[in-house]
């Protein structure tokens, strides 16, 4: 029997969202209340998005020239772009 424990994804959801809670929760602990504080943890997570959506963006840029490259069976550009995007990060 496989001595690995597969976890659902699901539960890998739920795991990685209480991850997210608990580290906003540490960060924010410590801040006084206040609306002024509010708006300075509300603004924190506003640039936190705009960082997350463009990466998102990224990525999805480099799947969509990724699909049309395989579907143009390409591979020696789906491994450059490849190369391009790893060495990017």
């Amino acid at each position: 029997m496989n001595s690995e424990v597969k976890t659902s994804p699901l539960l890998a959801r739920a795991r990685t969202r209480a991850r997210v809670v608990r580290d906003r929760y540490r960060r924010l602990r410590g801040r006084p209340f206040g609306v002024h504080a509010r708006l300075a943890a509300l603004e924190e997570e506003i640039q936190e998005s705009r960082q997350l959506n463009r990466r998102i963006a990224e990525l999805t840029d480099v799947v969509a020239e990724l699909l049309v490259l395989v579907d143009d069976r390409d591979e020696e550009r789906v491994r450059e772009v490849l190369a391009q995007y790893r060495a990017s990060f």
